[in-house]
């Protein structure tokens, strides 16, 4: 999709990566309007930034304000945050699937997820496979293209509750200095949004897309 003018749709806009996209795609001179649906008011103002409070519980009450080109997803949690697998699961899954499916209604014709590396929809471990179910039924819908984002893990360079994956990070980037486990590189959310609003440019005959760790770095750095 070669645009320039392009309207975005995001949730999971107040996480760090989805602050981290809002604040490029204000700045993308390819997007004249970007239009990000929150559970609650947030402190933040442009001239091309429309906010829609919503209830996630109750998409469909809100169809008419979902028309547009592409959809962010990146919404997610962790089941510290969520407080029960319950309520992650329906952050994970249930409001993203929902949401893709009115705007794929809407007429939104690119789909672009924040998954994870272990997504599995197999997998005996609860957050890989609530992800892995979530890749599978999005794949199903009627999007002209779809983009699933695999990184590994993420640098938010912000202090949100994830201290075991802070730490990961820490771990990781000095091990790295060292050569060791470079297959492990973390991402900074900025190389991983970098990358989503890449993608959306180039020309492409395929429907559906997925790109892993060495990959998202590639097409941020072409």
């Amino acid at each position: 999709m070669i645009s320039n003018n392009l309207t975005a749709l995001v949730i999971g806009a107040t996480g760090a990566t989805g602050s981290e996209l809002v604040k490029q795609l204000l700045l993308d001179a390819n997007y004249l309007k970007v239009k990000i649906f929150i559970r609650k008011q947030i402190d933040l103002d442009h001239p091309k930034l429309e906010k829609h409070l919503m209830d996630f519980d109750h998409i469909e009450k809100y169809k008419e304000h979902l028309s547009g080109d592409i959809l962010f997803s990146m919404m997610g949690t962790t089941l510290k945050q969520a407080g029960s697998k319950e309520k992650q699961y329906k952050i994970d899954y249930t409001y993203q699937y929902d949401f893709a499916k009115y705007a794929e209604q809407e007429g939104v014709k690119t789909y672009i997820l924040t998954s994870a590396s272990n997504a599995n929809a197999n997998s005996n471990f609860f957050y890989p496979k609530i992800k892995g179910q979530l890749e599978d039924a999005v794949v199903k819908l009627n999007f002209e293209s779809i983009h699933i984002f695999q990184p590994g893990i993420l640098d938010r360079h912000a202090n949100d509750g994830r201290s075991l994956e802070s730490f990961s990070v820490n771990l990781l980037n000095t091990l790295n200095k060292f050569g060791l486990l470079k297959s492990m590189k973390p991402m900074p959310v900025s190389v991983l949004t970098a990358a989503m609003r890449a993608v959306v440019q180039k020309n492409t005959n395929e429907k559906i897309h997925y790109y892993k760790l060495n990959e998202i770095f590639s097409i941020e750095k072409s």
